[in-house]
């Protein structure tokens, strides 16, 4: 094993060699806890035994120790500050605005969109040669940015310890994206309709500073003896399916999509896709682009979990499956004996191997106490138990 992260602890704690067994789709006696996103201040300092506002002035230490205190084996997104976000109420009015988070005015590099050719002028002038200009520097920093994602990975597993297992996210994972984030819904979906050729040239430009880029994430995670799993998080998807046509996605992004991530399929890295929304017409499509698993699910938007969890992946193994309890749903609206029934029916119907349990996105403020309190208490019988 290498020097990174991994190979520098040796032994394991037994939460986070179980972790490692489940990404290596070894049978275990125990189903992993994942890392749970509490967005609640109180109780986040309730559960860490921390006095009420320490997690204001000390948000890092607070949130790790939520996290090791309900017995999380292994985590990939470390994102301690993200609560600061919240208030008690929710998402707090006085951080600034985003494209898709109510900006009245979008203003990109100058360029105020307020048109679908308002997007594709920034585009094209201005996006298109950032891409270009990105994949030029990779080039030139090679070593230096694999050595850089293996001491930030090694930076986080240090700050866990030898309980809780690290797993690749921040700067492992590139491929094309919808660009809604940076122009807003409506003009760019509407850009997206009426200019296919330039969306298509955009993945295209965005594809090929993945392939580099992802080429060099696969020599950091083997060089830096790093776990061999990647999450893919991008939402394409709402309550009714895709945000843009399949097949238009089958045309344009599915291919850039596909060349993008295999530097990391080439080098033995499963890749797992977050699924917000029903991501049932995608499913397939990304399974034979090389997608070895699925985290999230929103089960109330018609994605068959039951399913997705009897497929297999290109070659015919099982899918990891990085399954959890509603937090739009179950959470917040259920009862203690439903979060009980869900975590029971995602054990039940999850595959033999390669199962993490936990919830399915980020729990937000006011979702019911007690209903956390029951899932952490839920999911340390299964850590300890399994199926038993």
């Amino acid at each position: 094993m290498g020097a990174g992260p991994s190979g520098g602890f040796g032994n394991w704690d037994a939460s986070a060699q179980l972790a490692r067994d489940t990404i290596a789709l070894q049978h275990t006696q125990g189903i992993p806890t994942a890392f749970l996103h509490v967005m609640d201040h109180t109780l986040l300092e309730q559960v860490a035994a921390a006095p009420s506002g320490a997690y204001r002035e000390t948000p890092e230490s607070v949130y790790l120790k939520f996290q090791q205190n309900i017995g999380a084996c292994f985590c990939d997104q470390w994102i301690p500050t993200n609560p600061l976000t919240m208030s008690e109420a929710g998402y707090d009015s006085t951080i600034s605005r985003g494209a898709t988070t109510g900006l009245a005015e979008i203003v990109v590099d100058g360029v105020v969109i307020d048109s679908p050719e308002a997007v594709v002028d920034h585009m094209e002038d201005h996006l298109f040669p950032s891409f270009e200009t990105a994949a030029a520097d990779l080039d030139l920093m090679q070593d230096a940015l694999v050595n850089e994602l293996i001491r930030q990975e090694s930076y986080v597993q240090e700050l866990f310890g030898r309980d809780l297992l690290k797993v690749p996210y921040d700067g492992f994972q590139r491929f094309p994206r919808l660009q809604y984030g940076l122009y807003g819904y409506e003009n760019y979906f509407m850009a997206y309709a009426l200019y296919p050729e330039v969306m298509e040239r955009g993945f295209m430009l965005e594809a090929n500073l993945a392939v580099k880029h992802n080429a060099l994430a696969a020599r950091a995670i083997v060089e830096g003896g790093l776990p061999r799993v990647v999450r893919l998080d991008h939402d394409m998807t709402d309550s009714r399916g895709t945000l843009a046509d399949p097949k238009t996605l089958d045309q344009m992004w599915f291919p850039q999509f596909a060349r993008s991530i295999q530097p990391l399929l080439d080098a033995g890295i499963r890749l797992l896709w977050h699924c917000d929304g029903n991501v049932t017409p995608m499913i397939p499509r990304l399974i034979e682009c090389g997608i070895g698993g699925f985290q999230g699910f929103q089960y109330e938007d018609g994605v068959d979990y039951e399913a997705i969890c009897k497929m297999t992946d290109r070659q015919g193994n099982p899918l990891m499956i990085w399954a959890g309890v509603s937090v739009t749903r179950t959470l917040p609206m259920g009862t203690k004996d439903d979060v009980r029934a869900e975590l029971q029916w995602l054990v039940d119907n999850g595959p033999r191997v390669g199962l993490f349990l936990g919830a399915s996105s980020s729990i937000i403020p006011a979702t019911n106490r007690e209903n956390v309190k029951a899932l952490v208490e839920v999911l340390a019988f299964y850590r300890e138990k399994g199926r038993a």
